[in-house]
């Protein structure tokens, strides 16, 4: 049975030259494409399991540097049946099937590349199996994101490689009410590998900067950001779950700017999925990376040790933090940005340790 498509938002570019409004970033015009009704499909038989169903510091979801009630409605907003692994692996491949019709043609995409067709059809259903089956991530407060309009969502980074931001990713387009496509950004250095950045466009990823964060947060988008940036994913074992700095909080100024709520997010989990326990440093310098971590299986076991290991996650939003309070010229006060980036610092760490004595062991 065909389930109701999922409004994924976007802002779609027209290639008669569709109407466009201007808003203002630091006194200059920035163009916001028209909308149209960007609509995907919710694989009707994915399953949810939420607890609840009810350099300036902004950062990016890739680790960047700091820079900015009936069968059917229950399939679509998260209930029915958990598929098994045969039924899933059936539809990863006709992920892939549908993936090279994509590629062979045309498809609709937004000005910043996001291809909503593509990123539920095929990105999903590859994230949905660490999400489900690997890592049995369990997200709650999903009331605290919006079902329509902008927010910002500020969550901490960790785990080496950013796979907390696509599980972030997924549970916001399979669990939220809406199931909204949370707009993430994302380190310079994802832009400049060329299937990743691809992929990266499709999936509704963009650079981290202020300037596109401001048009998608004008859009009415929900945008995702990682304060910490390379500095959490790559902090040693040692120091999980210990928030670095972050930044001059330029987050804050953006959520200032643009008059929407900050949704602090808070990730246990990605810690323990690649244990640093070191970090080859001539090694980073050679390959042009922020660091290259040594962990108790990597490199030693070769691509085998780049498997994350099945940790138990738990992903919670706390209550929004409104910025219409403020008065757009408070972005000039660095007293007032580091007052409010601050805050939700403090409330992410103060989530991080009651989820993490809630969880208990990392595993089993």
């Amino acid at each position: 049975m065909t389930k109701p498509p999922a409004v994924a938002g976007g802002i779609l570019g027209d290639a008669s030259g569709g109407a466009r409004s201007d808003v203002p970033l630091n006194g200059h015009p920035v163009s916001v494409l028209a909308m149209p009704e960007l609509r995907v499909t919710v694989d009707e038989n994915h399953a949810t399991h939420s607890d609840d169903q009810a350099g300036n510091g902004f950062g990016s979801a890739d680790g960047g540097h700091d820079s900015a009630g009936d069968e059917d409605d229950k399939a679509s907003s998260g209930g029915g049946p958990t598929p098994g692994p045969a039924g899933g692996w059936s539809r990863i491949v006709s992920a892939l099937q549908f993936a090279v019709r994509q590629f062979n043609g045309g498809s609709e995409v937004d000005q910043f590349g996001f291809d909503p067709e593509f990123n539920s059809r095929v990105l999903m259903p590859f994230a949905r199996l660490f999400y489900q089956h690997w890592f049995r991530v369990k997200i709650r407060g999903l009331e605290h994101v919006p079902d329509t309009g902008p927010a910002l969502v500020v969550a901490n980074h960790s785990g080496t490689l950013p796979l907390d931001a696509v599980m972030l990713q997924t549970g916001l387009h399979d669990e939220h009410p809406a199931h909204r496509n949370l707009r993430l950004l994302g380190a310079d250095l994802v832009y400049e590998i060329p299937v990743l950045a691809s992929l990266a466009r499709k999936g509704g990823h963009t650079r981290a900067c202020p300037a596109d964060a401001h048009v998608l947060l004008h859009s009415g988008e929900v945008v995702g950001v990682f304060p910490e940036g390379f500095k959490g994913i790559g902090k040693p074992f040692g120091d999980r779950y210990q928030l670095r700095r972050f930044g001059r909080g330029g987050f804050a100024v953006t959520a200032i700017r643009a008059q929407v709520p900050i949704v602090p997010c808070a990730i246990v989990g990605a810690e323990e999925i690649y244990p640093i326990i070191g970090n080859a440093k001539p090694v980073a310098r050679l390959l042009g990376l922020p660091y290259f971590p040594l962990t108790p299986l990597f490199p030693w076991l070769g691509p085998l040790g780049a498997v994350p290991l099945p940790s138990k996650w738990i992903i919670e939003f706390c209550p929004p933090v409104p910025t219409d309070c403020y008065h757009p010229a408070d972005v000039n006060d660095p007293a007032v940005v580091a007052d409010l980036s601050g805050r939700i610092r403090g409330t992410i760490q103060r989530k991080l340790d009651d989820l993490l004595a809630e969880r208990g062991p990392a595993f089993g």
